[in-house]
């Protein structure tokens, strides 16, 4: 009896067993968001966003101030990145509890998305 295949073989039940959980826990970031803020100037603002995501693409809409704002991206692993039009992009993480934590204008922005 050969025992360097069964090793092999078990070696790697192993790992696809561990593997598949990983796998199967992919973040849905789709939503209704209450929007907070801070602009590169200090001050301050409350809005409204709604994302909806595709796999890994997402699209986000935000209403701030009566005026909206549209921007798509794509999310990889726990960080969704976000273009809208502006030079540098949004750039979130997401936290264990469901809030998008992000920045924006080059780190001089700051954006939290609090679920509803």
């Amino acid at each position: 009896m050969n025992l360097i295949p069964r090793r092999v073989f078990f070696g790697a039940a192993l790992v696809v067993c561990t593997a598949l959980p990983a796998a199967a826990q992919v973040l849905d970031v789709s939503g209704a968001y209450r929007a907070e803020g801070r602009n590169p100037d200090g001050s301050t603002y409350t809005g409204t966003a709604v994302m909806a995501q595709q796999g890994s693409a997402v699209q986000i809409n935000w209403t701030v101030a009566n005026q909206t704002y549209a921007g798509s991206g794509t999310l990889q692993g726990q960080v969704v990145v976000i273009n809208w039009g502006q030079a540098d992009p949004v750039v979130y993480v997401v936290m264990d509890n469901g809030e998008l934590h992000g920045t924006w204008n080059r780190g001089t922005a700051l954006e939290r998305l609090l679920p509803q």
